[in-house]
């Protein structure tokens, strides 16, 4: 494969892999302790460069690639709501839930009040204490914010629903709060401007090949006319 179309061709597909990820940030714009993903791209393998004399004069790097994406975990701001099943972390740290694929965590603390009167999230999971129990809900239809832990988890990794995986570190800094929701972390204004020049990316991608197709072509023709001759 020419090496211009091999390199126009990763750089489009890193970029639709963007676009993607961008997208469901912004998707994600109003979802309480939602964390945005941040690509990281780079270039892989490379092609010696060498002169008309056949010296050595550098390498050229003929494709790139998204090798990871990571969750920005920076805390965002607190927003009042008044709901008494609300939570907040102020500062570091994640609230734990047990799932049917065992403990997970989130800054979502959107809770509500199961039939059993425990605390649980929004697909029903219950919320965990600092010691790992789930948490009752009080006869007046609160939980004291003491009662929730908040965990200091390493290595976290976005698994769906606005959940983490991770290992819980004990308690982290961060302290839970009631009748809060942190807000999400994504700037929307930011994210289209990013989504637009990703989008720009890929379609000089695609200029470039439609230029290199065209060039080809013409070399094609060109070398068939020299054979008829």
């Amino acid at each position: 494969m020419d090496v211009g179309l091999s390199i126009a061709a990763s750089g489009m597909i890193a970029e639709q892999v963007r676009e993607d990820q961008l997208a469901n940030d912004l998707a994600n714009a109003s979802t309480p302790g939602y964390k945005p993903t941040e690509d990281v791209q780079s270039a892989f393998g490379s092609l010696l460069v060498h002169n008309s004399s056949g010296q050595t004069v550098g390498a050229m790097y003929t494709n790139t690639e998204i090798t990871g994406q990571t969750p920005n975990l920076t805390p965002a701001g607190l927003d009042t709501t008044g709901e008494p099943l609300d939570f907040g972390v102020g500062g570091a740290g994640f609230f734990a839930v047990q799932t049917a694929n065992g403990v997970r965590y989130t800054r979502d603390g959107q809770f509500t009040q199961s039939a059993k009167g425990d605390l649980v999230d929004a697909n029903g999971n219950n919320v965990l204490s600092q010691t790992g129990a789930p948490i009752k809900v009080g006869a007046d239809g609160t939980v004291p914010a003491s009662s929730l832990g908040v965990f200091n988890v390493t290595n976290p990794v976005a698994q769906g629903d606005n959940l983490f995986s991770g290992t819980a570190a004990g308690r982290a800094t961060g302290l839970a709060q009631s009748g809060v929701l942190e807000s999400s972390g994504v700037d929307a204004a930011r994210t289209m401007v990013d989504m637009i020049a990703s989008l720009n990316t890929y379609q000089s991608g695609e200029q470039a090949i439609q230029a290199i197709n065209e060039t080809m072509q013409r070399s094609a023709s060109a070398t068939g006319a020299l054979s008829g001759t």
